[in-house]
């Protein structure tokens, strides 16, 4: 009996697996590519035809009816609250002049000077450079904190959820640990180097109450959360000092004791023990443009003089991005920009650099520079356009990207948009004189012209 199982289970086994055909062949057969082999000589298949296209190609460059786009605007724009200093300029996304121009000569961008600071670090950096802080030994029992500028460096962890991510001082701690006790060593004393950058932490041309009444933090290559305290409100006098701070509670919960007060110093060129870095350059890019994070748009411009001048200062941050701009043959006639976020009362724009930064951002010989479209904020869904752009026409509200600039007395807009039948644009508005007490209604005026482009039929023909 156990005998004919066998024989019967060997010969189940020999039809499941193919495996007489296998000891018979000489060696295993190559696979044959699927087109290789002939359909059955039975099968009649007819022809393929190629389908027709579902929709006409866009021309390369679209063109704008200048009628159709003055119609679109012309009377939000004209609207009282707005005052008497209104600039604007609408042209086509893929090139040409503009089809559109109202006024002339220059405005205080506000905000909208970001947009200017994110492409020019962009192009002296790459979109995928990233931020590292270190920690450096100094001696046997010495830890230097080194600052590299890392503009999104955090006191604590992320969430999963948090975009982009954040490195912190908790992890960077937690790594300096285990590589001090792999030498035995249990307690440090600690130091802390913020020197990447130079010059003054405040910018001489910002409002004398910007610093003390907590609009924006001292600058510093070596901070965390950008220099706002635990409570989240206000900023801390020093973010340099209380990054340090931060770093050495972190280092005690890992195990290692602090002893005595972090003190400012020089950093030695030695290997780091530890360090963290930051999120992708183009993706902090997009997180400064959506929600208008001023402090972080200013340590890039700090970068972009690093970079391009060899001067992390405020000064060199302004000679880098007129010569990354003028490389690129964008002419800043006039124009002047004093910082990197646009806090500025001193800063003057043309809205036609405006335009010729978003085209190049828009370039496809410039990829590294698509985060500044990427990161425009979109009207009613995201970033400082989420609750706008609800008062004009609903065809603007995800038709619409762009950058909000916004002062006392100042409102502008910079951005692409898209209207009904799908043609390009890129736009710049921007009124300096709004009257005293009428910002919120210059605003709303502002956005209405801009949702109007999205919701024309700007196209000729």
């Amino acid at each position: 009996m156990l005998l004919v199982i066998a024989l019967v289970a060997g010969g189940v086994a020999t039809w499941r697996y193919d495996l007489l055909d296998r000891w018979l062949e000489d060696e295993p057969a190559e696979p044959a590519e699927p087109a290789a082999i002939a359909p059955p000589p039975s099968l009649d298949l007819p022809p393929v035809d190629l389908p027709e296209a579902v929709a006409r190609p866009l021309p390369d460059r679209p063109r704008l009816d200048p009628a159709a786009v003055r119609r679109a605007v012309q009377s939000d724009l004209s609207d009282r609250d707005l005052g008497r200093h209104v600039l604007a300029a609408v042209a086509p996304l893929g090139g040409g002049p503009p089809a559109y121009t109202l006024g002339s000569g220059l405005a205080v961008p506000a905000s909208t000077t970001k947009v200017v600071t994110s492409a020019a670090a962009l192009y002296a950096l790459g979109a995928d450079h990233v931020f590292e802080t270190t920690v450096v030994p100094d001696g046997r029992r010495r830890v230097v904190l080194v600052g590299g500028g890392d503009p999104l460096l955090a006191s604590t962890p992320d969430d999963e959820t948090a975009y982009p991510p954040h490195a912190d001082a908790v992890t960077l701690a937690e790594r300096t640990a285990r590589a001090l006790r792999k030498k035995g060593i249990r307690s440090v004393r600690l130091g802390y180097d913020e020197g990447l950058f130079t010059g003054p932490d405040e910018n001489p041309t910002w409002e004398p109450d910007y610093i003390p009444d907590g609009v924006v933090s001292p600058i510093s290559a070596l901070w965390v959360d950008e220099g706002r305290p635990a409570s989240g409100f206000g900023r801390v006098a020093d973010p340099a000092a209380a990054a340090a701070e931060t770093f050495a509670a972190a280092l005690g919960k890992a195990g290692i004791r602090v002893e005595g007060a972090p003190e400012v110093t020089s950093a030695p060129g030695s290997q780091p023990l530890a360090s963290v870095a930051s999120a992708p350059l183009g993706e902090i890019v997009e997180r400064i443009l959506t929600v208008s994070d001023n402090e972080a748009a200013e340590v890039l411009l700090r970068h972009v003089g690093l970079s391009s001048e060899g001067d992390g200062s405020f000064e060199g941050g302004r000679r880098g991005v007129r010569r990354i701009l003028e490389s690129q043959g964008i002419d800043l006639r006039s124009s002047v920009l004093y910082d990197g976020s646009g806090l500025s009362r001193d800063n003057r724009l043309d809205p036609r650099v405006l335009i010729d930064v978003l085209r190049l951002a828009m370039d496809p010989g410039h990829p590294d520079l698509a985060a500044v479209l990427t990161g425009l904020p979109v009207a009613g869904y995201t970033g400082s356009l989420a609750d706008r752009m609800d008062m004009g026409p609903p065809e603007g509200r995800g038709r619409v990207r762009a950058k909000t600039g916004t002062l006392t007395g100042v409102t502008s807009l910079a951005g692409i948009a898209a209207d009904v039948d799908g043609n390009a644009m890129v736009f710049v508005l921007m009124a300096d004189r709004v009257r005293k007490n009428r910002d919120y209604f210059a605003r709303v005026a502002m956005d209405n012209a801009a949702a109007s482009l999205g919701a024309c039929r700007c196209g000729r023909g």
